[in-house]
């Protein structure tokens, strides 16, 4: 699990770890979930994939895009 910079300060998500066709999301409430290409959509996870190397604007995005439609939690 790669650490996020969270860049603002104030972001949610702790860190992640990419895959293949998904990104897994570990928050700070220690929360552990998958998103995927079948489930979230892959222009969804490849956006997550993007923001979570800058290491800004992945909680946001999660929230006002994805929410609940994870493939698992860890």
């Amino acid at each position: 699990m790669e650490r996020y910079k969270n860049l603002s300060g104030e972001s949610g998500v702790l860190g992640y770890e990419l895959r293949a066709d998904a990104i897994v999301v570990e928050f700070r409430d220690g929360g552990r979930y998958v998103y995927d290409h079948r489930t979230t959509g892959k222009a969804e996870v490849e956006e997550m994939k993007r923001l979570a190397a800058l290491g800004t604007g992945l909680t946001a995005y999660i929230n006002k895009h994805v929410r609940d439609r994870f493939a698992e939690k860890l």
